[in-house]
């Protein structure tokens, strides 16, 4: 994928390079802007403009309207996911080489973490899974996330802006129970669990051998539904438990280790750097597990759509250049007469070619600013109002985001003017190339 956008990079450079020569060489006057302005408008001394040029502006103005819109969907897209993981997951995740997964030294190297350059916040964190159930003979599985009862500035994820009851307190109002949890909203919706329930849940490291049965108990905790959360994420929503470190260390029979320590960075695309430096200063058995890296395969396949949807979508300003060539080829066509009248009064012939570079890039130049408005302001009408949902369970977000990005409008803007400056070149030196006499006695 690099030696594409190092090719494509390069054609859009040359490109660029052969428009403004072609610009610089035929700088217009007064006269070039008012024949060309008025071989723009349709006949009878009307100021409207020609049908044909109304067909080749919409032609631009669409193409430049869906390639801005297709890029701000693969941006949302990104975006979006990325602001979604990040609600339950760290920026970096410092974890033990070994099949035990857990870290029982961490309170030395806690305060190596945070000692880190760029660390903002750093806590330790327990993740297991278990089996719940509200009393039902329903019971459905679950990630379990141990995490400190903190809402405040020293929170490592984002997490606490998303709870729409209770919040991470886990403060408990039932009697014999051994905490409070929080749960997904749509976790919550399944189970019929809402604040105040008393939910059973298994660990299976929790499990001990009977000798008289001859096989594993399960041991049975009861906890109380303190909060519900809802970041938007299907998979967090669905199956995710938070409760207090303490209780989670207990529940998956960690004693007084944790799965390991979750950090939060000022910087998190340096996320990948922060995290070879931590292992330097921590050392072996020690490792770091970025964001980036977790979710690479994601976001890879996210930038390659990206591409290849905005190379199709550029199909279409292709498709309206060839429209904008066919239009002014129609109009020499159609002015063959004037031309030559032109011609036989003095008129260069350079002058000439200026007249239809001068329509095809106010074609272009038309197109382009209205494909850019309509689809910035289409894009954020779709944003803004949820107008296209989409399966969740799939997709992991509930509706099609759309995040206009500034320079993504500037190359798509810029492209565009460079394909409306180079379009016009055949015909204008088609229309330079005619013969006086032959053009008058045209018809």
């Amino acid at each position: 994928m690099p030696v594409v956008l190092v090719v494509l990079k390069v054609l859009l450079l040359v490109a660029t390079g052969a428009a403004l020569f072609v610009l610089v060489t035929n700088w217009p006057s007064r006269l070039d802007l008012r024949v060309a302005m008025r071989y723009l408008r349709s006949r009878r001394s009307s100021r409207l403009l020609s049908l044909i040029t109304v067909i080749a502006v919409g032609g631009v103005t669409i193409g430049v309207m869906a390639l801005v819109i297709v890029l701000g969907v693969m941006n949302g897209m990104q975006n979006d996911l990325r602001e979604k993981i990040l609600v339950v997951n760290p920026h970096l995740r410092i974890l033990t080489y070994g099949e035990g997964l857990r870290v029982d030294d961490w309170p030395q190297a806690l305060t190596k973490v945070k000692r880190s350059p760029g660390v903002v916040a750093a806590a330790p964190f327990v993740m297991t899974q278990g089996l719940i159930s509200a009393g039902h003979d329903y019971a459905e599985g679950v990630m379990v996330i141990g995490i400190e009862a903190d809402t405040g500035s020293r929170a490592v994820t984002s997490l606490p802006r998303y709870f729409t009851k209770g919040d991470l307190t886990f403060r408990t109002t039932q009697p014999n129970v051994e905490g409070g949890v929080a749960i997904g909203t749509r976790l919550a919706s399944k189970l019929s669990a809402y604040p105040g329930t008393v939910i059973t849940m298994v660990a299976p490291a929790g499990s001990q051998f009977n000798r008289s049965l001859g096989a594993f108990i399960p041991k049975y905790r009861r906890y109380e539904v303190t909060g519900t959360f809802e970041t938007g994420m299907y998979d967090y929503d669905n199956s995710y438990v938070l409760m207090p470190r303490q209780a989670a260390q207990d529940f998956a029979g960690l004693g007084s280790a944790v799965t390991g320590i979750e950090v939060r960075l000022a910087h998190p695309e340096q996320a990948t750097l922060a995290g070879q430096q931590i292992e330097a200063t921590l050392g072996y058995p020690y490792r770091a597990l970025d964001w980036q890296l977790q979710n690479r395969s994601l976001f890879s396949a996210l930038k390659l759509e990206k591409l290849a949807m905005g190379l199709v979508v550029f199909l279409i300003c292709v498709v309206a250049a060839f429209n904008v060539v066919g239009t002014l080829t129609m109009v020499v066509r159609d002015k063959t007469r004037e031309i030559g009248i032109l011609m036989a009064m003095g008129m260069q012939r350079t002058r000439i070619r200026r007249v239809f570079l001068i329509q095809g890039i106010f074609i272009g130049l038309v197109g382009t600013a209205l494909g850019a408005v309509l689809g910035i302001i289409g894009g954020t009408i779709v944003n803004n109002g949820h107008l296209i949902p989409i399966d969740p369970s799939i997709y992991f977000i509930d509706h099609l985001p759309v995040l206009n990005n500034p320079l993504d409008a500037l190359v798509v803007v810029g492209a565009s003017l460079v394909i409306a400056t180079l379009a016009p070149l055949y015909p204008s030196s088609q229309a330079a190339r005619l013969d006086p006499v032959s053009a008058i006695r045209y018809e």
